[in-house]
Formats: structure tokens, C-alpha cells, sequence
């Protein structure tokens, strides 16, 4: 499994079947499943990523591991910014939003808190890597 798509597809198995807990190196940590829309493609795409709570949002990191451009996902929240993710054995409707800062800077040093290897990641690349807030969406009333 080497290929990033077969590590993801062995986590989001893991986390299924256990609840939204896998082993690894998110052992213990935070970990939701991303569901979103592709920009150019239209096709759904669903990515394991790590979040951090901040109130009633989720943040997360558009880390791609330091790399000098963003995560395809970040692209496809910005295109469509209306998405779902699976958080333990809940699912549910999101709204996606690009911390401005100092809130960017706040959240990126609390996920650094919960996987240092967050910290690496900010040193590999001279981009800016952008935080983005998932809100659940409000029930719309019939």
C-alpha cells in the first residue's frame, strides 16, 4: 500500500469498522472522514484527515505534509464548500470555511498541540497552509 489512495482506503476501512478510531499514526488522535465533491470532476472523493475541535466547528488542516501546494480537497472545499464528513459512526452535513487570520494561526498551533508533526509540515514549505473551519449545517425547517 503505497500509494496514497491505498493508505486512505485502508484508514477510512479501519475507521468504519471501528467506530472512527483507527491505530497508526492517529492512534488516539481525531480523525474524520472528509466527503467532497471534485472541482473539475464532479465525482465524490473521501479523505481521512485529522481535526481539531473549536467550539461547535471542526478544523482542519490543508496541510498535504508540507508540500508546496494544497490538498486537492482544499480545492474541491473551495469549489463547493457544502459537503459531509463522517465523524465515529455519525454523518452529517457541513459548511467549509477558510480561517482568516489570527484564528489560522490559533487553530494550526492547536492541531500542532494534538500531532506535532504538524509543525514539520509548516517548516517543509514557504506557503502559507490554510486552516478551514466545518460547521454543521442548520436543518432547514419545512
Amino acid at each position: 500500500m503505497s500509494a496514497p489512495s491505498d493508505r486512505n482506503k485502508a484508514i477510512i476501512e479501519e475507521f468504519r469498522a471501528n467506530a472512527g478510531k483507527v491505530g497508526g499514526h492517529f492512534a488516539g488522535k481525531t480523525l474524520l472522514l472528509l466527503h467532497t465533491v471534485g472541482a473539475k470532476s464532479g465525482h465524490e472523493r473521501v479523505n481521512p484527515v485529522a481535526y481539531v475541535l473549536d467550539g461547535d466547528g471542526f478544523a482542519i488542516v490543508a496541510s498535504k505534509g508540507g508540500a508546496p501546494t494544497n490538498p486537492g480537497w482544499y480545492h474541491n472545499l473551495l469549489a463547493h464548500p457544502h459537503i459531509t464528513v463522517e465523524v465515529g459512526v455519525e454523518q452529517f452535513p457541513v459548511v467549509a470555511g477558510v480561517a482568516p487570520e489570527p484564528e489560522r494561526s490559533r487553530l494550526y498551533d492547536k492541531m500542532i498541540a494534538m500531532l506535532p508533526v504538524f509543525a514539520e509540515y509548516r517548516s517543509r514549505t514557504s506557503r502559507v497552509i490554510p486552516v478551514i473551519i466545518l460547521r454543521r449545517e442548520k436543518a432547514q425547517a419545512s
